[in-house]
Protein backbone atom coordinates (compact mmCIF):
# COMPACT_ATOMS: atom_id res chain seq x y z
CA UNK A 1 0.00 0.00 0.00
CA UNK A 2 1.19 3.24 -1.11
CA UNK A 3 0.85 6.62 0.96
CA UNK A 4 0.69 9.96 -0.35
CA UNK A 5 0.71 12.71 1.79
CA UNK A 6 -0.60 16.36 -0.36
CA UNK A 7 0.30 19.52 1.56
CA UNK A 8 -1.99 20.94 -0.52
CA UNK A 9 -1.16 24.87 0.44
CA UNK A 10 -1.95 24.15 4.11
CA UNK A 11 0.22 26.47 6.65
CA UNK A 12 2.19 23.24 7.55
CA UNK A 13 5.61 22.61 8.34
CA UNK A 14 6.59 20.85 4.96
CA UNK A 15 10.13 19.68 6.54
CA UNK A 16 8.27 18.38 9.82
CA UNK A 17 5.68 16.40 7.97
CA UNK A 18 8.31 15.15 5.43
CA UNK A 19 10.84 14.01 8.09
CA UNK A 20 8.32 12.12 10.32
CA UNK A 21 6.96 10.53 6.91
CA UNK A 22 10.45 9.48 6.18
CA UNK A 23 11.22 8.23 9.66
CA UNK A 24 7.86 6.57 9.53
CA UNK A 25 8.22 4.88 6.04
CA UNK A 26 12.06 3.67 6.78
CA UNK A 27 10.50 1.86 10.41
CA UNK A 28 7.68 0.21 8.98
CA UNK A 29 9.16 -1.02 5.20
CA UNK A 30 5.97 1.20 3.67
CA UNK A 31 5.58 3.53 0.78
CA UNK A 32 5.54 6.73 2.21
CA UNK A 33 5.51 10.03 -0.25
CA UNK A 34 4.96 13.87 0.24
CA UNK A 35 3.66 16.07 -2.25
CA UNK A 36 4.47 20.12 -0.90
CA UNK A 37 3.81 23.05 -3.05
CA UNK A 38 6.73 23.37 -5.64
CA UNK A 39 8.23 26.26 -3.81
CA UNK A 40 9.32 23.20 -1.02
CA UNK A 41 10.01 20.42 -3.55
CA UNK A 42 13.98 20.49 -3.12
CA UNK A 43 13.85 21.01 0.68
CA UNK A 44 11.57 18.14 1.04
CA UNK A 45 13.23 15.80 -0.95
CA UNK A 46 16.72 16.81 0.80
CA UNK A 47 14.70 14.95 3.62
CA UNK A 48 15.44 11.50 1.91
CA UNK A 49 11.15 11.20 1.57
CA UNK A 50 10.08 10.21 -1.80
CA UNK A 51 8.90 13.65 -3.49
CA UNK A 52 5.92 14.23 -5.06
CA UNK A 53 4.81 17.41 -7.00
CA UNK A 54 1.68 18.28 -6.90
CA UNK A 55 1.02 19.47 -10.38
CA UNK A 56 3.12 19.88 -13.57
CA UNK A 57 2.04 21.47 -16.69
CA UNK A 58 1.91 20.02 -20.39
CA UNK A 59 4.55 21.67 -21.61
CA UNK A 60 8.34 22.18 -22.71
CA UNK A 61 10.85 24.37 -22.22
CA UNK A 62 9.56 27.81 -23.77
CA UNK A 63 7.35 30.84 -23.03
CA UNK A 64 5.55 29.60 -20.04
CA UNK A 65 5.19 32.00 -17.67
CA UNK A 66 3.94 30.88 -14.31
CA UNK A 67 4.27 27.01 -15.57
CA UNK A 68 5.54 24.43 -13.09
CA UNK A 69 7.91 22.67 -15.82
CA UNK A 70 8.18 18.57 -15.02
CA UNK A 71 11.55 18.84 -15.79
CA UNK A 72 12.01 21.16 -12.97
CA UNK A 73 10.48 19.45 -10.41
CA UNK A 74 12.24 16.40 -11.62
CA UNK A 75 15.92 18.30 -11.36
CA UNK A 76 14.39 19.36 -7.63
CA UNK A 77 14.55 16.01 -6.69
CA UNK A 78 10.57 14.64 -7.15
CA UNK A 79 9.64 11.68 -7.81
CA UNK A 80 6.41 11.81 -8.83
CA UNK A 81 3.64 13.97 -9.45
CA UNK A 82 -0.32 14.32 -9.07
CA UNK A 83 -2.04 15.56 -11.80
CA UNK A 84 -5.74 16.58 -12.13
CA UNK A 85 -6.85 16.67 -8.71
CA UNK A 86 -10.21 18.29 -7.89
CA UNK A 87 -8.58 21.47 -6.90
CA UNK A 88 -6.09 21.78 -9.59
CA UNK A 89 -8.45 20.23 -12.67
CA UNK A 90 -7.52 20.62 -16.58
CA UNK A 91 -8.79 19.56 -19.91
CA UNK A 92 -8.80 15.95 -21.00
CA UNK A 93 -6.00 17.16 -23.64
CA UNK A 94 -3.99 19.05 -21.07
CA UNK A 95 -3.85 15.64 -18.54
CA UNK A 96 -2.44 13.88 -21.46
CA UNK A 97 0.09 16.52 -22.18
CA UNK A 98 0.98 16.65 -18.75
CA UNK A 99 1.04 12.84 -18.19
CA UNK A 100 3.47 12.50 -21.14
CA UNK A 101 5.50 15.75 -19.62
CA UNK A 102 6.23 13.79 -16.29
CA UNK A 103 6.89 10.86 -18.84
CA UNK A 104 9.69 12.67 -20.98
CA UNK A 105 10.70 13.87 -17.24
CA UNK A 106 11.33 10.74 -15.67
CA UNK A 107 8.35 11.28 -13.40
CA UNK A 108 6.02 8.86 -11.65
CA UNK A 109 2.43 9.69 -12.70
CA UNK A 110 -1.15 9.78 -10.54
CA UNK A 111 -3.91 10.97 -12.32
CA UNK A 112 -7.16 12.21 -10.13
CA UNK A 113 -10.47 11.96 -11.11
CA UNK A 114 -14.35 12.42 -9.45
CA UNK A 115 -15.69 8.83 -10.49
CA UNK A 116 -15.18 5.73 -12.03
CA UNK A 117 -16.42 7.11 -15.95
CA UNK A 118 -13.55 9.70 -14.78
CA UNK A 119 -11.49 7.20 -14.13
CA UNK A 120 -11.34 4.46 -16.80
CA UNK A 121 -11.15 7.87 -19.45
CA UNK A 122 -7.76 9.31 -17.78
CA UNK A 123 -6.75 5.19 -17.46
CA UNK A 124 -6.39 5.43 -21.10
CA UNK A 125 -3.56 8.17 -20.89
CA UNK A 126 -1.00 5.62 -19.86
CA UNK A 127 -0.42 7.28 -16.28
CA UNK A 128 1.03 4.86 -13.96
CA UNK A 129 -2.11 5.47 -11.45
CA UNK A 130 -4.98 7.05 -11.05
CA UNK A 131 -6.85 8.19 -7.72
CA UNK A 132 -10.74 8.53 -7.26
CA UNK A 133 -11.55 11.43 -5.28
CA UNK A 134 -15.45 12.47 -4.76
CA UNK A 135 -15.01 16.02 -4.62
CA UNK A 136 -17.72 16.34 -1.94
CA UNK A 137 -16.03 13.89 0.18
CA UNK A 138 -12.29 15.97 0.09
CA UNK A 139 -11.17 17.39 3.38
CA UNK A 140 -14.53 15.85 5.11
CA UNK A 141 -14.80 13.33 8.40
CA UNK A 142 -15.92 10.47 6.44
CA UNK A 143 -13.46 8.41 3.96
CA UNK A 144 -14.49 6.96 0.53
CA UNK A 145 -13.66 3.68 1.22
CA UNK A 146 -16.30 3.49 4.42
CA UNK A 147 -19.18 5.91 2.93
CA UNK A 148 -19.03 5.03 -0.58
CA UNK A 149 -17.32 1.68 -1.48
CA UNK A 150 -18.76 0.40 -4.57
CA UNK A 151 -17.08 4.23 -6.19
CA UNK A 152 -13.82 2.65 -5.17
CA UNK A 153 -15.09 -0.71 -6.14
CA UNK A 154 -15.99 0.55 -9.68
CA UNK A 155 -12.96 2.29 -10.32
CA UNK A 156 -10.59 -0.48 -9.62
CA UNK A 157 -12.64 -2.18 -12.26
CA UNK A 158 -13.06 0.70 -14.78
CA UNK A 159 -9.34 0.88 -14.70
CA UNK A 160 -8.79 -2.80 -14.72
CA UNK A 161 -10.74 -2.37 -18.32
CA UNK A 162 -8.50 0.05 -19.83
CA UNK A 163 -5.29 -0.93 -18.44
CA UNK A 164 -4.35 -3.31 -15.68
CA UNK A 165 -0.86 -2.04 -14.98
CA UNK A 166 -2.73 1.02 -13.96
CA UNK A 167 -2.74 0.63 -10.31
CA UNK A 168 -5.85 2.71 -8.74
CA UNK A 169 -5.41 4.86 -5.37
CA UNK A 170 -8.46 5.51 -2.91
CA UNK A 171 -8.75 9.53 -2.07
CA UNK A 172 -11.03 11.86 0.24
CA UNK A 173 -11.57 11.63 3.91
CA UNK A 174 -8.65 9.27 4.27
CA UNK A 175 -7.19 10.04 8.09
CA UNK A 176 -6.98 6.32 10.01
CA UNK A 177 -5.28 2.87 9.80
CA UNK A 178 -8.82 1.65 9.24
CA UNK A 179 -9.58 3.56 6.43
CA UNK A 180 -6.28 2.59 4.84
CA UNK A 181 -7.55 -1.09 5.62
CA UNK A 182 -10.71 -0.46 4.10
CA UNK A 183 -9.24 0.65 0.87
CA UNK A 184 -7.23 -2.21 0.35
CA UNK A 185 -9.87 -4.60 1.18
CA UNK A 186 -11.96 -2.74 -1.98
CA UNK A 187 -8.64 -3.38 -4.13
CA UNK A 188 -6.93 0.19 -3.87
CA UNK A 189 -3.38 0.23 -4.30
CA UNK A 190 -2.40 3.26 -2.61
CA UNK A 191 -4.35 6.09 -0.78
CA UNK A 192 -4.33 9.84 -1.49
CA UNK A 193 -4.77 12.27 1.98
CA UNK A 194 -3.98 15.77 2.96
CA UNK A 195 -5.66 17.11 6.00
CA UNK A 196 -5.54 13.87 8.40
CA UNK A 197 -1.50 14.57 8.39
CA UNK A 198 -0.85 18.05 7.76
CA UNK A 199 -3.25 19.54 9.97
CA UNK A 200 -2.82 17.29 12.56
CA UNK A 201 -1.15 18.33 15.93
CA UNK A 202 1.11 15.02 15.54
CA UNK A 203 2.16 14.12 11.65
CA UNK A 204 4.36 11.42 12.79
CA UNK A 205 1.54 9.68 15.38
CA UNK A 206 -1.03 10.24 12.39
CA UNK A 207 1.32 8.67 9.92
CA UNK A 208 1.95 5.79 12.20
CA UNK A 209 -1.33 5.27 12.75
CA UNK A 210 -1.77 5.27 9.28
CA UNK A 211 0.42 2.09 9.02
CA UNK A 212 -0.14 0.15 11.64
CA UNK A 213 -2.39 -2.50 10.12
CA UNK A 214 0.03 -2.89 7.17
Amino acid sequence: MFILVNLKAYPCDPLEVATAAHEVAEESGVRIAVAPQAADVRRVADTGVETWAQHVDPNEYGSHTGSTLAEAVAEAGADGTLINHSEKRLKLADIDGSVQAAARAGLETCVCANNPAQIGAVAALGPDSVAVEPPELIGGDDSVATADPDIVRDAVEAAANVDESVEVFCGAGISSGDDVDAAGDLGATGILLASGVAKADDPRAALEDLVEPL
